[in-house]
């Protein structure tokens, strides 16, 4: 799986390092493509995420945490 890219600017991550129990903070305005791009991820390698939009640091976008 590539990168996410949910306002066309692609962000990369790391996802060999994403291990249950860690989470990854994604800047971003369409909330709703990231989430559907991160679901398509977690589908891909049979994830089970929690996903929730966020503002930290002043910016809007969607925090992911593994669970499994």
């Amino acid at each position: 799986m590539g990168d996410l890219a949910p306002d066309g600017v692609p962000i990369r991550v790391a996802w060999d390092k994403f291990v249950p129990g860690s989470s990854i903070f994604v800047p971003c305005v369409n909330t709703l493509e990231c989430v559907r791009q991160i679901n398509e991820i977690g589908t891909f390698y049979d994830w089970t995420l929690d996903i929730r939009t966020a503002i930290e640091s002043g910016r809007w976008g969607v925090r992911i945490w593994r669970v499994l």
